[in-house]
């Protein structure tokens, strides 16, 4: 008898309100699958188990065929997710469709709200403090299918979505036809949300992709009662109310520039304005309202998911940047492509955004290098440019500026005047080559390592 392929939503926030499921779960499995495996060997060691583990990362190139012969012979799996979300990121898509298409038994394990819980638990209720805009757009259980099945059908050409469901919500969106926070409160919700979703099925049924919704819909109807409790919102009349009594209001992107939907790596990017503009069309103030911008860069570059990188390291210091930065997907888990600091890029983005002040993170990674390296410019078919190209799937041959390391601990200084010579020198060439002062250096991950110049 074949066993179960259980996908656990990997729990975020304190490990002491994991949800009961959720630990018994990883309990009974006969091994994990997982992505990132440091993270889950952190949830093991906190449970005090010890499991076999496997990467699902190698497997999924072989649509899970290690994973999956091991299911069929009789064993349970516990395939990990990311960040407490019930759904999962493009390689474990692979492995669950096949296991769907082979007829094995695949159960949604959700974290729910574990962080919700332990905020709360510290005297921080999120029902009274979190404000949701009534015109936000909510992420159907067929969205997150539409997107592992749009994602599924273009083969080699995958973007490297999320698996969010996001991309299929913008698309809705944009068709009129979404559903928003706003409707949950209406008398006919229920026969909207069947609507939307018979529509989605005729989409899947034509992409003949096999999915089972029965669980992620029963999360999703959960998660709807629990959306009642927060403070729905006309959000535009307060934000605009909160600025006109002189309010100080921060607004914070979700996403770098370069994913912006017309002004990033297209295709490559996601489904909305990530770029400053996109806190006005967000939030629903006027463009006069907006102060400073602060715009927040890696000493380094890095990206995750596919798309075009010309500064991008596939050599031994690429990894070290990645392995010294802890450079792994906040939202999916997966390896971040790292490489050296591409100013081409960097100026594009403060020219799109408006940038005013920079704030520069995570110098200390590059602390032990011996020499650094700057992209200024691009030679693009023989032709050497300074701006960002329109099309970015010619091939891109970065033009390098060299730097002596600083071969020190930065995480020793509290002032700027106190950094080496050489870490300065870094700094004030950007500052040089942007026109933007960089007014915020982080040297490490606690508050006191952030100088403020």
């Amino acid at each position: 008898m074949a066993g179960t392929l259980y996908i656990v939503a990997t729990p975020i926030g304190n490990l002491d309100d994991m949800p009961p499921r959720v630990a018994a779960t990883f309990g009974a499995a006969d091994f994990i699958a997982a992505e990132d495996t440091r993270v889950t060997m952190k949830l093991l060691n906190f449970l005090g188990l010890k499991k076999p583990m496997v990467s699902y990362y190698e497997h999924a190139l072989q649509k899970g065929e290690g994973i999956l012969r091991r299911i069929e012979a009789g064993e349970n799996c516990a395939l990990c997710s990311d960040a407490g979300m019930p759904c999962i990121s493009d390689p474990g898509e692979q492995i669950v469709r096949e296991a769907h298409e082979r007829g094995i038994r695949v159960v949604p394990i959700p974290a729910a709200s574990a962080c919700v819980t332990a905020l709360a638990a510290s005297g921080h209720d999120l029902t009274r403090q979190l404000c949701i805009s009534k015109k936000a757009h909510l992420i159907l259980p067929t969205h997150r299918i539409l997107d592992a099945a749009y994602e599924a059908a273009k083969g080699s050409a995958k973007i490297g979505t999320t698996g969010k469901g996001i991309g299929p919500t913008y698309t809705d969106k944009v068709s009129r036809t979404g559903m928003r926070v706003g409707d949950v409160l209406g008398p006919e919700f229920r026969a909207v949300y069947d609507r939307v979703k018979a529509r989605h099925e005729a989409t899947l049924r034509s992409l003949g992709y096999v999915y089972d919704i029965a669980e992620l819909e029963r999360q999703w109807f959960d998660a709807v009662e629990y959306l009642k409790e927060f403070r729905l919102i006309d959000s535009e009349y307060e934000i605009n109310r909160l600025l006109a009594e002189g309010q100080p209001v921060l607004a914070e992107g979700a996403q770098g520039t370069l994913l912006d939907i017309d002004f990033g790596s297209y295709p490559f990017v996601t489904s909305s304005n990530t770029v400053c503009a996109g806190a006005c069309t967000g939030l629903g103030i006027a463009p006069s309202r907006i102060g400073e911008v602060f715009g927040i860069f890696k000493a380094y570059c890095t990206r995750v998911g596919a798309g075009p990188f010309p500064t991008e390291l596939f050599d031994e210091t690429g990894a070290r940047l990645r392995d010294l930065g802890h450079e792994y997907g906040a939202v999916t888990g997966r390896e971040r492509r790292c490489g050296w600091l591409d100013m081409v890029a960097l100026k594009y983005a403060i020219m799109i955004d408006g940038v005013t002040q920079l704030i520069m993170m995570k110098s200390d990674v590059m602390n032990d290098f011996d020499t650094i390296r700057v992209a200024t410019a691009y030679e693009i078919g023989g032709e050497r440019t300074d701006r960002f190209p329109y099309a970015v799937d010619a091939p891109i041959v970065p033009v390098y500026k060299e730097f002596k390391g600083w071969k020190c601990d930065l995480r020793k200084f509290r002032r700027y005047e106190d950094f080496p010579a050489e870490f300065k020198a870094y700094v004030e060439f950007i500052e040089w080559e942007t026109g933007v002062p960089v007014r915020i250096i982080s040297v490490g991950p606690d508050r006191d390592e952030t100088i403020v110049r």
